[in-house]
Formats: C-alpha cells, structure tokens, sequence
C-alpha cells in the first residue's frame, strides 16, 4: 500500500524543488529522488484533507486534456513529458492526482490504453478502446482529437437532454404540490360548508372528499411519498429484472420515452461511427457501445445484433425487429452493410 508524501530537494544547481510523490515509505521516497540527482531531501505524510464536497474529475476536464494531449504528441512530445506538462498546469487537485497516476504508470512500463483501463470511474470503456486502436496504429493524436470531438458532442446532447426534461419535471412537481395544498387545505373547507347545506354531493365530489380526508391524515406520508418512491426505483435498478423492467417503461412514456430512446439511438450511431473509423473491429466495437448505451434493453437489442453477426447473418435485422431504433437509421446501417 502506497501514501501520498510532499517533498522539498535542491537540484544539481542547488535550485529548490517541491512535490508529491506516492511510495510505500519515507526511505523509498528520499531514495527515489536521489536517484533524479536531487539533494538535501526533506519528506513527509501528506496530511488527510476532508472536504465535504470532494472534486471529482469530469468529462469536461478529461475532453480538454485530450485535446491538450493531442497537441504536444503532434508536437514530437513523448508521453510521459505530456503528461508532466499536463500535471504541472492542472488547477484542479483531483485531475493532477489522475495526471500523476497515470505518468507513473507509464514510468513503469505499461502502455497507455491499458494504464487508463485502471481508472474506470475517469476513462470509461470507449476511451480506453479507441486509446488502444490509436496506440497500435500509430495515430494517437488524430484518435484524441476523435475523442475530444465525440466527448463535445455527448456534452452538449447531455445539457439537451436535461433541458427538455426540467419542463415536464417542473409541472409533475408544482402539480403534487398544488394537489397537496387543495387537499390538505382547501377541499376540506369546502366539505365544512357542504356539510352545513345537508343536501346529497355529487360522487366526484365526494370522492375529491375522501381522497381530502386521506391527505389529511395520511399527511406525513403524503409528504415522503416521493422520497420513497425514488429509494424503492434505486433499489430496483440495483437488480438486474428491475433494471431492464424500468428502462423498457422509460422508453414507454409518452415524452420523455421519446426523448431518451432518440438519445440512445444517437449516441449508439456516433460511438459506434467513432469506434469504426478508428479501427477497432467490429464485434469489439459493439460490445464496446452496448456497454455505453445508458439503457439496458437497447444494449440487449444491440449485443443481439452481435451475436447475429457473429453467426454470419446482417447487423440491421435484429435492430429492425426491436421497433426501437427508427425506420431511417436502420436503412442506412443496411446501406453501409
């Protein structure tokens, strides 16, 4: 097990020099860096840092290294000298300690697209995929530069996305809370005065009545409804029955459904277009997009295709039959094919 050390050294001109290093001990970190000529060592424990609200390294932060990447490879840079450079100008904690990470595994030996396989929380499978097709063929400048432009595309499909759902997400909200307040507050006043004309209600009425009753003195689990509604939807997606259950009625409703399954069939085209033009083979590249489909029956429909093509027949048959990708799409997937 490794720790984290800060350390202060002079260099051969007796310039001072200050960093983090990760070693089993203190004596492996002094002998390290006598080993870069370095002199008058002093390291110590990195102290804990709590935060409430830990950085995390986001897509944003990985598509502009890529294209920083890119940059300094096509500039005759070696890898490892990037990285350094990249990990010397990060502002944010969390990407130098990623940046780190990986320089010393390349340090070590080990090829890029495999280092990355490492941290799947940071490089998901597409990344580390198209890293491996770039390194082997000698293009990995052109392949980051793919990587930036997909990253960008996915970015701005996301903040889309999220932004046809904040409508419909608002109105459910203001309704349940417009529905509470009549309910709890204002039908039962009604009911008072209804009560005082003694004459016979008609059923809506009284139904709108007893559900006022129930609102009242079922009050409290009015209020954590939809906090349990969610903890029981995140219990279920932790199954894989009620995973794919709640994604086919995703894809079901009336608008949302049609946003999503639009999305989905989106992202399969441009990560699947990617992964093809950057020579990944086929079968790969679809186990690949399945992986990253973000919708569990639309990764089953997609590794049907797999096996179907696996078995020597078309990659567009299985895509048709499922009714969930369009008439247009699978047209021109014959096409290509």
């Amino acid at each position: 097990m490794t720790t984290t050390f800060v350390w202060q050294a002079k260099n051969k001109q007796g310039v001072d020099q200050a960093g983090e290093i990760e070693a089993a001990n203190k004596d492996v970190v002094v002998a390290m860096l006598r080993r870069q000529g370095l002199s008058g060592i002093k390291a110590k424990k990195k102290p804990v840092e709590i935060h409430l609200f830990p950085e995390k390294v986001v897509e944003k932060d990985i598509s502009i290294f890529f294209r920083q990447l890119a940059t300094m490879i096509n500039a005759g840079l070696p890898l490892v000298q990037c990285f350094e450079l990249a990990e010397r100008g990060s502002e944010k904690k969390a990407m130098t300690k990623l940046l780190r990470d990986v320089r010393q595994s390349l340090e070590g030996g080990n090829p890029l697209g495999e280092t990355m396989r490492k941290f799947p929380n940071e490089f998901d499978r597409l990344t580390c995929a198209l890293i491996e097709a770039g390194e082997q063929g000698g293009i990995l400048d052109s392949i980051l530069l793919r990587l930036c432009a997909y990253k960008e595309k996915a970015l701005s499909l996301k903040a889309k996305i999220k932004s046809a759902m904040v409508y419909p997400i608002a109105i459910l909200v203001v309704s349940f809370i417009v529905t509470s307040i009549l309910m709890i507050f204002v039908i039962p006043i009604f009911a008072e005065m209804f009560a005082d004309f003694g004459a016979e209600l008609p059923a809506p009425t009284q139904i709108a009545m007893a559900i006022s009753d129930i609102f009242v003195e079922f009050w409290y689990v009015v209020l954590f409804a939809p906090i349990l509604l969610v903890m029981a939807i995140k219990a279920l997606y932790k199954t894989p029955k009620g995973h794919y259950q709640l994604d086919k009625l995703l894809l079901a409703l009336p608008v949302m459904g049609d946003v999503l399954r639009k999305a989905s069939v989106a992202r399969f085209c441009r990560t699947f277009s990617t992964l093809s033009a950057a020579g990944v083979p086929i079968l790969e590249a679809l186990d690949t997009v399945a992986e990253t489909s973000g919708n569990v029956v639309i990764e089953e429909v997609i590794l049907t295709s797999k096996d179907s093509i696996s078995q020597g027949q078309t990659l567009t048959a299985p895509l048709e039959a499922s009714k969930i990708f369009p008439v247009m799409v699978t047209q021109m997937i014959s096409i290509g094919e």
